[in-house]
């Protein structure tokens, strides 16, 4: 899983199973079942986001089963009756911010014994019930695989007054096969662009990630579910779909003599999202580099709807540390890879994850590092220093890298990055882009704001009206963010870039 920044995205909902009934519960026991029908329901809730679109997108899914029971959002945790954190655990920081989190709603709750807490996520899977002895506030326990059961398990924490644990996960190629909870993976309705897992889990097992045991094996999801969630959002009003995945671009792979095939390939899902109509534009991510094949460098060429963007992690630009990593690629088939995409897709944005500081790490293997980021001058990156995780084969690795050169060389890469990013945002200055005008600015509710195809923030002149249109922006200046402009007077309801493309073909 590509945790894209060590950050916190707080989102305030306002669950989504169906209404519980009598049957649905009746193997907790007649009473049991008359007490959760009878039960009072929190009435509202907060949910707090930490960690990468995988995480927001199980947080939308959450609340969509959160209205569909009936429920509003509270503004913060103070006035809610139901707070959830939704937790990361690809990095030790976004844990501390977990625990701390916790020990605030420890004091809120002792003035508010009615208020039920809940952990979701990869934390809570990966900590499971020890989780429970840190934090004895906690209520309700929901791992990565057991999103769909939120909203039952709140019920069921009000009405028998105990604690809710659901953990289970699959942690085999027999269990991901036979593993589905079903139902739509779409969230949040009515928005401008929305966040799709296609598949969960991972079975690529680097050596420094937790995602297999905090999502579990691969499993992709059925081809026709995914459309129908497409066009469901596409009536809604989305235009821009992001597919998710922790190895996005390993979606219907299948183990054949001990190759890893397609069947359907992830080219043929994009070609039937293409043709969703009211969809404008189609991205995915993470892709991991050894399932990147010819067939997808072709659709995102040919197919007007698909973004020219790519994230693509490299990680380490050292064979001998990629081969520990166990990344199951070289530096050289890595750069081949780039110079591929880049001749078949000359205007594709390419960004990247970069770790520094993996065991047993030299000087010299990170100076291959930072070789790669000048050679190949990626539009962006994120850049972080390994950080130890628990259960994984790199956490027990001799030869850790001292915290104060982690440091230092994760500094180098970040200026370096930092500088090429600049310079490539700074040569597109007087030329026009096309963005998706998503509202005001944030920051500057003066100017407006939206995305181009290459997924670069714009920030420009021009009047609120434009909102969820294809405005036509002349960039005035570059910077590490992205772009100024202003605005050109052109706008469509639908993309250039596609129409252009599509004529092209």
């Amino acid at each position: 899983m590509t945790q894209l920044k060590e950050n916190l995205i707080q989102i305030d909902f306002s669950p989504s199973v169906r209404e519980l009934t009598r049957l649905d519960l009746e193997a907790d026991g007649e009473a049991g079942a008359f007490a959760l029908a009878d039960a009072p329901r929190p009435q509202s809730y907060h949910i707090i986001t930490y960690g990468c679109q995988f995480n927001v997108s199980d947080s939308e899914r959450i609340e969509a089963q959160l209205k569909e029971q009936g429920m509003s959002a509270a503004s913060d945790e103070a006035s809610a009756e139901l707070v959830l954190i939704n937790t990361c655990s690809v990095r030790a920081n976004p844990e501390n911010k977990v625990l701390s989190k916790l020990g605030e709603l420890r004091l809120l709750k002792q003035d508010r014994p009615d208020l039920v807490v809940g952990v979701c996520g990869c934390m809570a899977q990966r900590e499971g019930e020890a989780l429970l002895k840190q934090a004895p506030v906690i209520d309700l326990l929901v791992g990565t695989a057991n999103v769909p059961r939120v909203s039952e398990l709140a019920q069921k924490v009000r009405a028998t007054r105990s604690r809710q644990v659901a953990l289970e996960i699959p942690t085999t190629r027999t269990e991901a096969l036979a593993f589905e909870r079903g139902g739509t993976r779409v969230g949040t309705m009515g928005k401008l662009k929305s966040f799709l897992p296609i598949i969960e889990g991972c079975d690529k097992f680097c050596a420094f990630c937790i995602v297999p045991k905090t999502r579990g094996r691969e499993r992709s999801r059925p081809m026709e579910e995914i459309v129908r969630d497409v066009e469901r959002l596409a009536a809604n009003g989305c235009k821009e779909v992001t597919l998710l995945g922790q190895t996005v671009n390993a979606y219907g792979m299948i183990e054949d003599g001990g190759h890893r095939k397609s069947a359907p390939h992830f080219a043929y899902l994009l070609e039937r999202l293409n043709n969703v109509e009211g969809i404008e534009r189609i991205r995915f991510t993470s892709s991991h580099p050894a399932d990147f094949r010819d067939e997808m460098i072709n659709a995102i060429a040919r197919l007007p709807k698909v973004c020219e963007w790519i994230h693509l992690p490299f990680q380490a630009g050292d064979n001998e540390v990629l081969r520990r990593m166990g990344r199951g690629y070289t530096r050289e088939a890595y750069i081949a890879l780039v110079q591929k995409i880049r001749e078949r897709i000359p205007n594709v944005v390419l960004t990247t994850d970069i770790m520094v500081g993996f065991p047993g790490e030299t000087d010299a293997q990170h100076e291959k590092t930072a070789e790669l980021v000048e050679e190949l001058r990626f539009d962006s990156a994120y850049m972080f220093a390994y950080s130890p995780r628990p259960d994984t084969p790199a956490a027990v690795l001799g030869e850790q890298v001292p915290r104060a050169v982690k440091k230092a060389r994760l500094n180098q890469i970040i200026a370096m990055q930092n500088a090429i990013t600049c310079e490539i945002n700074a040569a597109a200055v007087g030329s026009e882009v096309e963005v998706l005008v998503e509202g005001p600015s944030q920051k500057n509710p003066k100017l407006m704001t939206g995305l181009t195809r290459g997924n670069k923030t714009v920030n420009f002149t021009g009047p609120e009206a434009l909102r969820g249109q294809f405005a036509r922006v002349s960039v005035t200046e570059g910077h590490l963010w992205g772009f100024m402009g202003e605005w050109t007077g052109r706008v469509s309801l639908s993309s250039f870039e596609a129409e252009r493309k599509g004529a092209a073909a």
